[in-house]
């Protein structure tokens, strides 16, 4: 069966990339990959090719953006470590792996001060009400209008994780009330008021001003902000998904619209305006961008690729997404 097929050792390892890289990061790779697997192969395969080449892999690193034959390739009995480019590992745990004894792994945590500083600036965008401002700027209306603070919210964060235990630093300063809800609630941080698991959801819900979601997409967060949530919140509440558009049911947000004042949706899935809600959209992962690529080297090696990009305008080139490929980690597939 495919589900109990073990990975075979080969000689010569193939690591196999999807997701875009320039020659130097390949070299980079090369490099750290080759200290503790000599005469590993890079393969640069791409969204293109990743189909072809995925299947006589030893190592994959990215996050494919097409359909892959998992189940085939398990049963290959090749494949032996899975390093999404993502921390989220939706696209890559699929029954046929998760049966497996493959190694899989994510990037979870390496952008946390990115996400999380974006997800900060687009709440207070909507606290601040800078989209209907800066429209009103361009139009030279110039009317006063009232806005909130963030400043003594309290706040709700779905996803205790990396991100959002980084969110929870970079609120702190503004002294909100921090309520928060994780699939596994323990360490607690000392800014946070209260910690609960998934079933806390409903109780958090009743109380904030703004939810924050930044919990990976899994079978459990699918739709869980359904219409039953976006009930619970308050009239006003400002709702900031910076993890998978998924986790937000389309039908019942539109359906909400008008207890919503403000949004923020996710950016692998952007949804048409509905509505007369006022809203903020950005293009692919600006959450994820960092202005230049940048490669260090110590435990792991770390690339960013990508572009800046928002629903507005394109505003210069730039890079986004991590690969991470821990030496520790290298070492034990020898």
């Amino acid at each position: 069966m495919h589900e109990s097929a073990s990975p075979r050792p080969t000689a010569a390892p193939r690591i196999v990339l999807c997701y875009p890289v320039e020659r130097r990061h390949v070299s980079a790779i090369s490099v750290v990959a080759r200290s503790v697997l000599p005469g590993a192969t890079i393969v640069d395969a791409g969204q293109e090719r990743i189909v072809d080449e995925l299947p006589s892999a030893d190592i994959f690193c990215g996050h494919a953006k097409v359909p892959l034959p998992w189940a085939d390739v398990v049963a290959a009995g090749r494949l032996r470590w899975i390093q999404s480019s993502a921390a989220g590992l939706d696209h890559c745990l699929v029954p046929a792996v998760v049966a497996s004894s493959i190694v899989v792994t994510s990037a979870s945590g390496v952008l946390a001060d990115q996400v999380a500083e974006h997800a900060l600036g687009l709440a207070i965008a909507c606290t601040r009400r800078l989209p209907l401002f800066l429209g009103q700027q361009a139009r030279r209306e110039f009317v006063r209008r009232p806005t909130r603070d963030l400043t003594g919210a309290t706040v709700g964060i779905v996803g205790l994780g990396g991100v959002g235990r980084r969110l929870v630093e970079v609120l702190a300063p503004f002294r909100p009330r921090i309520l928060a809800t994780d699939w596994f609630p323990v360490n607690q941080p000392a800014a946070v008021a209260r910690l609960g698991g998934p079933d806390t959801l409903p109780d958090l819900l009743r109380e904030v001003d703004i939810l924050f979601l930044c919990a990976p997409l899994t079978p459990q967060t699918r739709g869980m902000i359904d219409a039953t949530a976006l009930a619970t919140l308050r009239p006003g509440s400002i709702l900031v998904n910076v993890a998978r558009g998924p986790l937000v049911d389309d039908v019942a947000l539109a359906a909400a619209c008008a207890v919503f004042g403000w949004q923020e949706t996710d950016v692998h899935r952007r949804r048409q305006a509905v509505g007369g809600i006022e809203r903020l959209e950005p293009g692919i992962h600006l959450a994820r961008v960092q202005p230049e690529a940048r490669l260090d080297f110590h435990d792991e090696l770390k690339t960013a690729h990508g572009q800046l990009n928002t629903g507005f305008k394109v505003l210069r080139p730039g890079r986004h997404g991590d690969e991470v490929i821990a030496k520790g980690n290298l070492r034990q597939l020898k």
